[in-house]
């Protein structure tokens, strides 16, 4: 009877299938998530917010009467970002801005005391990716020297607030939006594997491992250290500090090749 090939292409092509149709979910919940910036008076910043979103995999950016731009200043703190600074949508009102989302979510500051509900990064993450599976939703962010207007906060529907050092609590726009897209980011692709490990970078076998202890008690009898303990502790101890290590195939064939270099040093030594 012949066995079952698990690494059969049939298998492989399924499993790809699958990691596909997650990678494109998880695409169309970052695109469905705006970040919203409120008459921004520092172009670098809305660079800088451009690069945030880009390295976490979010692009939808809009913009609330900046200041100025488009800017040459926000092109170079985009540093490659250039594509959502050009995509980048500009509105005269937050309302505007606001019309096709579902969920908003208005960073502050300031804790406020005036019956908004008030949620963190990871919940805040929580309640986005929940809703933009299905709608869009937008992080809101306002000016650099005051934020948001309790106007502007009365059309959001949770306050977002970053925990920070009491005595210097300040936090750029372009960190924070940083801050809430890692949290955001990290939690769409969650155990996604994003990429295989070249096979040499892969954990060695069990056969690897053993093949390498083997030469290395070898290597230590040579020297006659195992002569001076001569314990099975002692090997036992050694044994426990390379599978702390962790070992992979280079790693081990590199230290095989050390060991080699000293049995053929020392049989080098017994010859004169």
């Amino acid at each position: 009877m012949m066995k079952p090939n698990f690494w059969s292409g049939a298998r492989i092509t399924d499993t790809a299938g699958v990691c596909l149709l997650k990678v494109d979910e998880n695409n169309k919940i970052l695109s469905n998530i705006r970040i919203v910036l409120v008459e921004t008076s520092h172009p670098g910043n809305i660079g800088a917010t451009a690069r945030a979103m880009k390295n976490m995999g979010l692009s939808n950016l809009a913009l609330v009467k900046p200041k100025i731009f488009p800017s040459s200043e926000a092109t170079s703190r985009a540093s490659g970002a250039d594509d959502i600074l050009a995509n980048a949508q500009v509105y005269n009102s937050l309302q505007a801005a606001l019309e096709p989302c579902e969920l908003v979510l208005g960073a502050s500051a300031r804790i406020r005391h005036l019956g908004w509900s008030e949620v963190g990064p990871k919940k805040g993450s929580e309640l986005i990716i929940s809703a933009a599976k299905t709608a869009n939703v937008a992080m809101v962010f306002g000016r650099e020297n005051s934020g948001l207007t309790n106007e502007e906060l009365e059309l959001c529907h949770h306050l977002l607030h970053i925990p920070t050092n009491p005595a210097f609590s300040s936090l750029n726009v372009a960190s924070a939006v940083q801050v809430l897209c890692y949290e955001i980011y990290s939690a769409v692709i969650g155990d996604q594997v994003i990429q295989s490990p070249k096979a040499e970078d892969r954990p060695a076998t069990s056969q690897e491992f053993e093949g390498f202890f083997e030469h290395l008690l070898n290597t230590l009898e040579k020297t006659d250290f195992l002569q001076l303990y001569k314990t099975k502790r002692l090997q036992q101890r050694i044994r426990r500090i390379f599978y702390r290590a962790e070992l992979n195939r280079t790693e081990v064939n590199i230290l095989r090749g050390v060991l080699t270099a000293i049995h053929n040093k020392l049989e080098g030594i017994k010859k004169i």
